[in-house]
Parts: C-alpha cells; sequence; structure tokens
C-alpha cells in the first residue's frame, strides 16, 4: 500500500499517475478508514474524460503532517521520487514565473501560492541527500520521469546546486510579499 505522509502528498501523487486515458482530473471522493491501528485515505471517482473508475489507498503517516504547502516531514518522500519533485517545483515555478511577468506588481500575491509550492517541491528533493553526501543518488531515482530527469542532467540534484535554486525561489516569494500583500492587507507579509 502507498504511504503518503500527508494529503498534499496524496494528491501530488494522484496528479503525478493520471488514468490510462491520459487524464489526471477525476472528482476526488476522499474518505478515511481504520484498518487495524492504521489510518487508510481511500480517493476515488470517475476520470473526468474518460469515465473509468480512478481508486487510490494511500496508509498515511502517524505523525502530524506539516501545514502545506509542505509534503511531510524531514523523511523523503515513499512514493514520489526526486525527479518527479524537481519537475513539479520547475513547472508550477515557470508557470508562476511568466505569470508574474506578465503582470502588475499588485497582483502578484495571486502567484504566491505556486512560487510557496515550488518551494515545498524543492525542499522535498533535498530530502533525498544522505547525511554526509552532496548530491542525490542516482539509486533515489525510481520513476520513469526522475530517472529520465537524472540522466538528463545529474548535475541539477547536487546539494549546492539545489541550495542554490531554492533560495532564488524563497527571494521570488519575499519579493511577492514586499510589492504586493494580499488582498485586504495594508503591507508586506510578516
Amino acid at each position: 500500500m502507498l504511504r503518503a505522509r500527508s494529503s498534499l502528498e496524496a494528491h501530488l501523487y494522484m496528479d503525478l499517475h493520471p488514468c490510462e486515458c491520459g487524464s489526471s482530473d477525476f472528482v476526488r471522493r476522499h474518505r478515511l478508514e481504520q484498518r487495524g491501528d492504521d489510518i487508510v485515505a481511500v480517493y476515488e471517482g470517475p476520470c473526468a474524460q474518460c469515465g473509468r473508475n480512478r481508486n487510490f489507498t494511500f496508509l498515511m503517516a502517524e505523525q502530524i503532517p506539516p501545514p502545506p504547502p509542505a509534503f511531510g516531514g524531514p523523511e523523503p518522500s515513499e512514493i514520489i521520487d526526486p525527479g518527479e519533485f524537481a519537475a513539479v517545483a520547475a513547472d508550477v515555478a515557470g508557470r508562476a514565473g511568466l505569470k508574474l511577468l506578465n503582470s502588475p506588481e499588485s497582483e502578484h500575491h495571486r502567484q504566491r501560492g505556486a512560487v510557496a509550492y515550488a518551494v515545498a517541491a524543492v525542499e522535498e528533493v533535498q530530502k533525498f541527500i544522505p547525511a554526509g553526501q552532496d548530491a542525490v543518488p542516482a539509486s533515489a531515482f525510481t520513476s520513469e520521469v526522475g530517472r529520465a530527469r537524472y540522466a538528463k542532467d545529474p548535475g541539477k540534484f547536487r546539494r549546492d546546486i539545489l541550495d542554490i535554486e531554492l533560495r532564488l525561489t524563497r527571494q521570488i516569494l519575499a519579493d511577492i510579499d514586499e510589492v504586493s500583500p494580499p488582498p485586504g492587507g495594508t503591507g508586506p507579509r510578516a
């Protein structure tokens, strides 16, 4: 059974595993079940494109998850590999970046959630670096997407490169807070 550290991680896993028809969109009905000492989250519903029933069951971590946009605690994911997290971070940050470039500063707050999500995804990649090592090991890449991303550019998974990416993405988040407070706000976020 898949082990998820949070509902956010479970949702990302479902997004990364589309239906046979290629769509990852489905109306997710959710319920929690007690199975022995374990809490299990069940998500099911019809595919929005073909109508095929989709069903995912996750064993939920015992620890209370950190608040979103974090995907889990200090341990790396067991269901999403570092290449998948890197792809998500790049995609979300890229789309948010285009919107930031094409909107007035007063509207930048609309991209805050996406940039924070990208930060959390990069933080997840870093969790795969073993203590005392300088990079994510090749063995951590277990998905097709992850292995392809690693094969294309293994240097992007070095600690120093990830630190730079994280610092830059966090700076974008700080810049958003500085120039575009949320609606109803009177100044930068604290």
